[in-house]
């Protein structure tokens, strides 16, 4: 089965969405944004609930533009679930259930089985999601449609019930769009991750391109890439160097990225980013600050060691403060001159660490994990 949008536009007061082209194969498509990008207005479109004004939509080949909700083959879960408040579980989802079997395999996979006899009210918060779900692809839906269905839940329960998705959708053979604003859901869930923002998509692609390689300032930030910042390019006697506060990272090292900074003159900046969990707080006996700190006399400034292999930067910096966040730690570190740095690490690599407000420590990030937001751009007048 394939969903295909092409065109798609409607506005609505001040509110304008679209245009919209996408096609969504049997995966689940995960869109992430803040309130008011879109996220439910897309759902909705596509179940029939709201017409847009332009544009088009097909499933399996077939126009639904015009068509009511019930005759497009659509299944819609909403945050609360929307159960029948006067039947049990059971007869929730037996309501519109095709397969009496299929019926049985659901309300087992879903962990539903002893709650059936209850009504609604009953229920805790997990548990209605569950018999929500189950109710839906009881049904037999062509396309399966999630509006944020775990985000009323506490996290414990959160995570056992994406838990609980995660095996689900490995079962099912439709497209799965999945509309949430909590990254950690997307990312988790979706085979493919769209960034929606003020009714337009700013990104598509695989979640690990996403969180590595975002296209758009906006994308980086709002996907947790807390380190966005800019860097000057010069020529140095020891070859091409992006500066990096009082740092000079030698710019030696394949890749896309790379290539970008190379293509630079001097004088010239770009905005480059690093995800938190790509930079790495050393331990001392992993680069001490004295083996990569080096003044050159010709160059004002430092003149950054790369690792070995020249497979990563090697930059000085102090440890400023941190956050313990459950399972894990994000440690924020200062650039002599420069930016301040997110790290993200396990509570077991922090307290190997033995970190101190104001250690001078070294942080490596892979040369490859170095994306260039905007390309070069001369900072001459």
């Amino acid at each position: 089965m394939m969903v295909t949008i092409t065109d798609l536009s409607v506005r609505r007061g001040d509110f304008s969405f679209g245009p919209l082209d996408l096609s969504i194969s049997n995966e689940v498509f995960c869109v992430l944004g803040p309130s008011g990008s879109g996220k439910s207005t897309l759902l909705s479109i596509l179940a029939g609930i709201v017409e847009p004004d332009r544009g088009e939509i097909l499933i399996g080949g077939e126009s639904v533009r015009g068509r009511p909700p019930e005759t497009r083959s659509t299944g819609l879960v909403f945050q609360d679930g929307a159960l029948f408040p006067h039947l049990t579980a059971r007869e929730n989802v037996e309501y519109a259930a095709e397969d009496p079997d299929y019926v049985r395999k659901l309300t087992r996979l879903l962990a539903v089985d002893e709650v059936l006899d209850r009504r609604p009210a009953m229920l805790s918060g997990g548990e209605r999601q569950r018999v929500a779900l189950a109710r839906t692809l009881a049904a037999g839906p062509d396309v399966l449609l999630l509006d944020e269905p775990l985000s009323s839940l506490d996290e414990p329960i959160r995570r056992r019930l994406r838990d609980d998705l995660h095996r689900l959708f490995a079962t099912l053979d439709v497209p799965v769009v999945y509309v949430t604003h909590d990254q950690r859901t997307a990312t988790a869930l979706a085979d493919r991750l769209g960034i929606l923002r003020d009714g337009r998509l700013e990104q598509v692609d695989t979640p690990t391109s996403v969180l590595e390689r975002p296209n758009s300032r906006f994308v980086a930030e709002f996907t947790g890439n807390e380190n966005v910042f800019e860097v000057g390019l010069e020529t140095g006697r020891c070859g091409r160097v992006a500066r990096l506060g009082d740092a000079l990272l030698r710019v030696t090292a394949e890749g896309d990225s790379i290539e970008r900074l190379l293509a630079g003159v001097d004088g010239s900046t770009a905005t480059v980013c690093a995800h938190p969990s790509r930079i790495t707080v050393l331990e001392r006996s992993d680069g001490s600050v004295d083996a990569v700190r080096s003044v050159d006399s010709e160059e004002s400034g430092r003149d950054l060691r790369m690792s070995a292999d020249e497979s990563s930067f090697r930059i000085p910096v102090t440890i400023e403060r941190w956050l313990h966040e459950g399972d894990t730690y994000r440690v924020f570190v200062q650039v002599d001159g420069g930016p301040e740095l997110t790290a993200t690490m396990s509570r077991r690599t922090f307290d190997r660490l033995e970190l101190a407000r104001g250690d001078e420590r070294t942080v490596s990030i892979q040369t490859e994990s170095m994306h260039v937001l905007d390309p070069p751009t001369s900072s001459r007048t």
